[in-house]
């Protein structure tokens, strides 16, 4: 949870697992709007094979901007996550559990899921797209 943003979530809607239906940003917040990223190297390459080893490698390289930004992970509070095969992703989670709680804690940012038929990047299975709010 961040105690930077405020987590809205209706209890009409239903308690969401793994997301938050919103945050809200304080005034005067900075936004930063992050790239989709994927598991590729410096080089633009892909090592990765692994469904969880490209969602990791690809959430590091979003919190990479987030950091040099001055933010952290809990700063996040929009994520998309493209995937090209979504039984991969389900037959994956818990995996990815362990993942998000390495890397981003108990923080759920506003979330969506979209399977697509492929990524620009040759070999990518996961790309990852984000908001964060910083402080000003």
């Amino acid at each position: 949870m961040s105690p930077f943003l405020d987590i809205v979530n209706p209890a009409s809607l239903g308690r969401p697992r793994g997301f938050s239906h919103g945050l809200l940003a304080p005034a005067g917040a900075r936004l930063l709007f992050v790239a989709g990223e994927t598991a590729a190297d410096a080089d633009g390459r892909i090592a990765e094979r692994g469904f969880t080893s490209q969602f990791e490698a690809a959430l590091a390289r979003v919190l990479a901007v987030v950091a040099d930004a001055g933010g952290q992970a809990e700063h996040v509070a929009r994520m998309t996550v493209f995937v090209t095969d979504l039984e991969a992703y389900l037959a994956s989670r818990a995996g990815l559990r362990e993942v998000w709680a390495r890397r981003m804690g108990s923080h759920y940012p506003a979330m969506a899921l979209v399977e697509v038929t492929r990524l620009v990047d040759a070999g990518a299975s996961v790309e990852i797209e984000a908001t964060a709010v910083l402080p000003a």
